[in-house]
């Protein structure tokens, strides 16, 4: 009751893993789709090796700055708000300690607890350190991993970076002949392996999570390469 057990602190690390792969994978998947129906559909218009390259390496970086400065924002203003939340019960327990403590009872009796063994914890807990009792019973905080902007804004950099070098490798490395199919085969199997990885990391069926995936994809890349189609064959 004192502390969470080796158990519980090795599954929190590991949901903490899980969702921070998960968040990479989704990266990459994005990565992967925007770079690859920017470059297909540059490819509708012109084969031109130095246009493609351009195209796809300011798409990449683009999305990827653009990532990376919408996560940092993001989390951000969630460590902001979890340190008010910290402040704010940090005051209470200074000025109504019996009232907080009440709080934590009836918080570990919705657990399961009696009411004598619930206030006995409580009583414990809050000897031993009351904010973070509260913190972790009732905000579900922990106060010494507060949620870090930059290391989730460079993990969504990378993980965008390395979706987005795929379909751009793959439209400037073949020969002119073999881009677009090499591009689309490339793209549509990274899909697939995305979509199946991210379906595995939520506990969800994958089959569908990769049906979606490649359909999202492949009309991502068919619409662009159309749109690059027409806009090159009237000359703009």
């Amino acid at each position: 009751m004192m502390e969470p057990t080796h158990d519980e602190a090795h599954a929190g690390a590991l949901g903490s893993r899980l969702n921070w792969l998960r968040a990479a994978v989704l990266g990459a998947n994005d990565g992967i789709v925007s770079t690859a129906g920017l470059v297909v559909g540059v490819a509708g218009a012109t084969q031109d090796r130095a246009a493609l390259l351009t195209a796809g390496l300011a798409g990449l970086l683009a999305g990827s700055m653009s990532m990376a400065a919408g996560e940092y924002v993001s989390v951000s203003t969630q460590r902001d708000s979890e340190r008010a939340a910290l402040a704010m019960e940090k005051r209470e327990l200074r000025e109504e300690p019996e009232a907080e403590l009440l709080e934590l009872t009836g918080l570990l009796e919705e657990r399961g607890l009696s009411r004598e063994v619930a206030r006995e914890a409580a009583e414990q807990l809050t000897e031993r350190d009351a904010l973070r009792a509260h913190a972790r019973v009732e905000l579900g905080i922990d106060p010494d991993e507060l949620t870090n902007p930059w290391h989730a804004a460079w993990a969504s950099f990378v993980a965008f970076t390395v979706g987005a070098l795929l379909p751009l490798l793959a439209i400037v490395l073949p020969p002119p002949a073999w881009r677009l199919p090499v591009t689309v085969l490339s793209v549509l199997g990274a899909l697939v392996f995305t979509g199946w990885s991210s379906a595995r990391l939520g506990s969800a069926a994958p089959k569908r999570a990769v049906l979606r995936n490649v359909a999202g994809g492949a009309l991502a890349m068919a619409v662009t390469y159309a749109a690059g189609s027409l806009l090159g064959a009237a000359g703009v």
